[in-house]
């Protein structure tokens, strides 16, 4: 396992990290994962003894259930505190009335509380924006979150599902007033899905921010379950909840080429979905999530796939974005200013 420095920070976060929203199984989530606490103990002990070092997950996940049983976990496997990278996130809606939701001082402060009483403990590594309140002015919330690290119970703060303008302009608030900046986006990216790479990739390089990677399988369709002739196969978690959107012709074409690299490596196509990922030099870490052990374990190996010059040029190819403005004109006209 390696460890890649989170952002412009002096931490370290190994290069997997393991995602708990299988954890719980409660209202939305059902769709996603039901596990109770003995499985997510041994999810827990095995990514652990493999070397991450990094637990994501947040409040929403089954409504706080995530939460507690991740807590719970440690406590039960006896793990010291300081030796874990815990993240955890705010935003989303946990309760019926209007303010228990969103982005405000309000919903922040008490969710930070919320979380670490299931969390057990006192403090939060990593406290992410889930995604953007459109009601609430960025200046509250990047002041409420700075309340939290100079108190104590946060470490650091991240950001989730934002646009390229948004995080941008957080960035630039946080450094004229002296607030704490975000130090870490979590979002979506995958070999089927490279949207990231037009906006928010040069972004998260020019202002050292590193990057969290979410459902790096497309949601199970990279898994190698999936094919053009079997797009339904049991036991997968998209057959039922068909999330994110993708194009799946395009990702089928991908995994065409997948396909014979993995089968030379003698890995799985997760494998190399996961491995070309771990090679893009802006990915910090990529979450990776399971229902049972041997999906973990699969994913796990993914750290020990080398991809050649060759390999990587066809992965590439195949899966690169169409030319879109005002992209192809920058490239153009910084032609002849390429250091």
């Amino acid at each position: 396992m390696k460890y890649n420095i989170l952002g412009n920070t002096g931490l370290k976060v190994s290069e997997l990290c393991l995602g708990t929203m299988t954890f719980g199984g409660k209202g939305y989530w059902t769709a996603i994962g039901t596990l109770q606490q003995q499985p997510v103990d041994e999810l827990i002990k095995r990514s652990l003894d493999a070397g991450i070092n990094f637990i994501d997950t947040a409040n929403v996940y089954s409504e706080g259930v995530s939460e507690q049983l991740t807590g719970q976990a440690l406590k039960n496997l006896g793990i010291k505190r300081d030796s874990l990278v815990l993240a955890t996130k705010v935003r989303g809606r946990m309760g019926d009335g209007p303010n228990q939701t969103g982005l405000t001082r309000k919903h922040i402060l008490e969710q930070a509380d919320e979380s670490l009483k299931r969390l057990q403990t006192d403090y939060i590594d990593l406290y992410q924006i889930h995604g953007y309140d459109p009601l609430t002015p960025l200046e509250e919330t990047l002041r409420a979150l700075d309340d939290l690290v100079r108190s104590g119970k946060v470490r650091y703060i991240g950001c989730s599902n934002l646009a390229a303008w948004h995080i941008m302009k957080a960035l630039g608030y946080s450094e004229q007033k002296g607030l704490a900046k975000f130090v870490s986006l979590q979002a979506y990216y995958t070999i089927a899905g490279r949207d990231l790479e037009r906006e928010i990739v040069p972004l998260l390089t020019d202002q050292k921010v590193g990057l969290m990677v979410w459902s790096p399988l497309a949601g199970g369709l990279l898994s190698g379950k999936f094919t053009r002739e079997n797009q339904s196969p049991e036991d997968s978690r998209r057959s039922t909840f068909d999330f994110p959107p993708i194009n799946k012709e395009r990702a089928f074409t991908i995994i065409d080429v997948m396909l014979p690299i993995a089968l030379d490596k003698g890995v799985s196509v997760a494998q190399i979905a996961l491995a070309w990922l771990l090679h893009q030099p802006v990915v910090s870490s990529i979450i990776i999530g399971a229902k049972k052990l041997e999906q973990l374990e699969d994913n796990l190996k993914a750290i020990d796939v080398k991809l050649t010059k060759e390999e990587l040029e066809k992965l590439n190819d195949v899966s690169k974005l169409p030319a879109e403005y005002p992209g192809w004109m920058i490239d153009r006209q910084g032609a002849d200013r390429k250091a």
